[in-house]
């Protein structure tokens, strides 16, 4: 073999878009000044008659996902479904849905049917407390197969109520042996 490196084939990334998108759950937002939230979602893609498609659905509020509000430009990160890595990081536009809207009503009943441990009438929360938000990616990718950022990607997460602060938590009556 010669001393030059190989250059990598192209990457379809339509296609190697809609394949991340469909396979996974969650993808992180990255929001300007705000830091990256990972998100759940559901995605359409130009074939469903219910989507705004391609495009990705967020459900976010009380009872809901915390996401900050975010403005018309993000980027989002997809990641692999095989193996939990930074697949594919590109930006993408913002819009929230009216609530009561035709647009909205699909898209609530869209997410309503992924959303698999709801209790309730989670539409009637959603139109009440919720905002959905439909996200769409656009654009040249920032990394993708061949082309990704030489740093490790790591951020430090801002510890949440619910984080435990020690290393162990407290049992009562202690805690087994291992």
């Amino acid at each position: 073999m010669s001393g030059s490196a190989q250059t990598p084939s192209p990457v379809n990334v339509t296609r190697l878009l809609a394949e991340a998108a469909s396979k996974s759950g969650v993808m992180w937002v990255e929001v300007p000044d705000r830091g990256t939230h990972a998100v759940w979602f559901v995605w359409h893609d130009d074939e469903d008659p219910r989507g705004a498609g391609p495009a990705a659905y967020v459900v976010s509020g009380v009872g809901e996902q915390t996401l900050p509000h975010l403005p018309p430009e993000v980027r989002v990160i997809l990641r692999s479904k095989d193996t939990g890595a930074r697949l594919l990081a590109l930006p993408a536009t913002t819009r929230e849905l009216e609530p009561g809207s035709p647009e909205w009503d699909a898209a609530a009943e869209v997410l309503r049917a992924e959303r698999l441990n709801a209790t309730g009438d989670v539409v009637a929360r959603w139109r009440e407390s919720a905002t959905i938000t439909v996200i769409t990616p656009h654009g040249r990718p920032d990394e993708a197969p061949g082309s990704y950022a030489v740093g490790p990607g790591r951020v430090t997460v801002t510890p949440a109520r619910g984080t435990t602060a020690r290393w162990r938590p407290w049992h009562w009556r202690g805690r087994g042996r291992d």
